[in-house]
């Protein structure tokens, strides 16, 4: 069961989008130097349907994408609930931070506009470093997937 810690609306994850970032936990990557090493415990809220209606409520008309902070420990619900604002919210965006090296294979690419894939790795600098090995991708209505990371980069 994917269980949230935590959720704000953020600018930065998504270029020009008003995110509702959802931080889940129960993260598998133990990545060194992670950011964010309390989203390793399996803890908080879970993620249900119902908790996911009650935010995109309070947050209506105010956000134009959710985000998914993690979920690496089950792509598959990651995936499933991706599935369901496309179809509950249609207008709303979706994207995906993954800490994993690539898409896993339950993910259906048509359930997301972003995904970005990537752990961390201190010496390659996060996703505003031109030699970071992390990659946001914009899906298109294609299925291709376009690299956005330099949308990150400052010249």
């Amino acid at each position: 069961m994917l269980k949230f810690h935590n959720y704000d609306i953020v600018f930065q994850e998504i270029p020009d989008e008003t995110t509702l970032a959802l931080n889940i936990s129960g993260c598998p990557n133990h990545c060194p130097s992670c950011h964010s090493p309390h989203l390793q415990a399996d803890e908080g809220t879970p993620l249900t349907t119902e908790n996911l209606d009650l935010l995109l409520r309070q947050y209506e008309g105010l956000i134009t994408c959710l985000c998914f902070m993690g979920g690496d420990a089950e792509p598959e619900m990651v995936n499933r609930f991706a599935a369901y604002i496309r179809s509950a919210y249609p207008t709303l965006k979706t994207g995906w931070y993954s800490g994993a090296e690539k898409i896993s294979e339950a993910i259906d690419m048509s359930n997301f506009d972003y995904i970005k894939i990537g752990p961390y790795i201190e010496s390659c600098g996060s996703l505003k470093s031109k030699t970071t090995n992390q990659r946001l991708y914009h899906i298109l209505p294609s299925g291709k997937l376009d690299d956005i990371t330099s949308r990150f980069w400052r010249t």
